[in-house]
């Protein structure tokens, strides 16, 4: 006779025991029967079992009975709807009400069930094409936690007959949409990091495709802010993919993938890979070497200030360490005090010794000119009277002379003077 539980009994085993009483549990095939398993969680929902602890009993009743829901260490031989004898149609039917039942039951807190689990979940339902409402929901709580996603589990295909890629890359644009439309406090800084190194990764794997459309490609490599990657290895590595896979995209197209790439947050050896891809537009690779030429530039500059700050003497630092008594700075005052009026004195004595010599250029500059022009004023001076006058006034003696030259000697020539009586009266 099969076994049968109470929800109290389950209540209890699972609050004492957690996950084992949980497997324990699930050990009795009765459980099959989906009414008898909501009734039970009912049950134990109303004695205030933790959400954490609900989403394990549904994690692993869906995994008994549905072995794709399972991950790969807990996946093994169990009963399944594929051993029951209905008919195909029939065990599609009885899944997706399964599913569409687990769905309807999840508790409502964020981390009550596992974000791979939920993944696993939205895979089987795509595929047997449940109703959209359970399918928004399910995308919403995926969406919440998207951080805790495996890229194995992330990589659903594409059930859709008017989708020509294997993978359903429209489906991880919306999960990623959502994720960003978020409330920064639902979300943190580190979440946001890991969700871009996930899509660089499911991007590499999905330009695979040759079928996928550069529009879809773009559209989920730019769903994500600037500030989420870190560096951009992971999205130029999936660029350089897509463009290797489709050589038929034009230049336009290049350029336009390329320009999703921050040349700034690239690597030193995605660097050169890149300045070497003849793949790339000429100007993306001209991008990419202005980036590295400045990245080595400020390397430089910091490497020469760092060491020219190691340096330093020791007194740069000190006024740092200790404080500076007011005896101290009285006589650096002082002494900034006499420094400044011995610079003024010097300057002084300077201008005055200047004023002297442009004084002393000046007079030697009039002599020469005024000994210039007495020698030409001798040459050519026409006759004058000469006289003389005594101390009285009178005039002792008056008649012309002749100004001689210079001689030879440089000596000047005296002149012989015509003396004339005076008439008297």
């Amino acid at each position: 006779m099969k076994k049968l539980y109470s929800p109290e009994s389950v209540a209890t085993a699972s609050t004492s025991m957690g996950q084992l009483a949980v497997d324990c549990w699930f050990d009795d095939t009765s459980i099959l029967d989906m009414d008898y398993f909501i009734k039970t969680l009912s049950g134990i929902k109303a004695k205030g079992v933790r959400p954490d602890l609900i989403g394990s009993i549904i994690t692993s009743y869906a995994s008994k009975w549905l072995p794709e829901l399972s991950d790969e260490e807990t996946k093994r031989n169990i009963t399944n709807f594929q051993d029951s004898p209905d008919s195909i149609t029939a065990q599609w039917m009885k899944k997706r009400f399964f599913v569409e039942t687990l769905v309807g039951i999840l508790p409502p807190e964020k981390d009550s069930v596992s974000c791979n689990f939920l993944l696993r979940l939205l895979r089987t339902g795509n595929m047997i094409g449940i109703e959209p409402t359970y399918r928004i929901d399910l995308e919403k709580r995926i969406s919440w936690q998207l951080d805790q996603a495996f890229l194995k589990e992330l990589m659903i295909p594409s059930f859709s007959h008017t989708c020509r890629t294997v993978l359903d890359v429209e489906l991880v644009l919306r999960l990623v949409q959502i994720f960003v439309n978020m409330e920064e406090a639902a979300k943190s800084g580190a979440a946001l990091v890991k969700v871009a190194k996930l899509v660089d990764s499911y991007l590499a794997e999905a330009a695979i495709d040759s079928n996928l459309a550069l529009s879809d490609f773009a559209a989920l490599a730019g769903s994500l802010p600037n500030h989420a990657r870190t560096t951009n290895d992971g999205l130029y590595r999936a660029i350089d993919t897509y463009l290797k896979v489709h050589p038929g995209a034009s230049k336009q197209e290049r350029n336009y993938l390329c320009s999703l790439i921050d040349s700034r947050k690239l690597s030193s050896e995605a660097s050169l890979h890149a300045a070497q891809n003849e793949r790339l537009p000429v100007r993306a690779v001209i991008q990419v070497l202005f980036s590295e030429h400045a990245k080595i530039k400020s390397q430089f500059e910091w490497s020469g200030s760092l060491s020219g700050s190691t340096r330093s003497p020791k007194p740069v630092t000190e006024p740092s360490v200790r404080c500076i008594s007011k005896r101290e700075t009285n006589i650096h005052n002082m002494e900034l005090k006499k420094l400044r009026e011995d610079v003024h004195r010097l300057q002084t004595q300077c201008n005055y010794m200047q004023a002297q010599m442009d004084k002393l250029t000046r007079k030697k500059k009039g002599f020469f000119r005024w000994i210039k022009l007495g020698v030409s004023s001798c040459l050519f001076r026409p006759l004058s009277v000469v006289e003389r006058i005594d101390n009285s006034g009178g005039v002792i003696e008056a008649g012309f002379q002749h100004h001689a030259p210079l001689s030879t000697k440089g000596k000047l020539v005296q002149p012989k003077i015509v003396k004339t009586r005076r008439k008297s009266m």
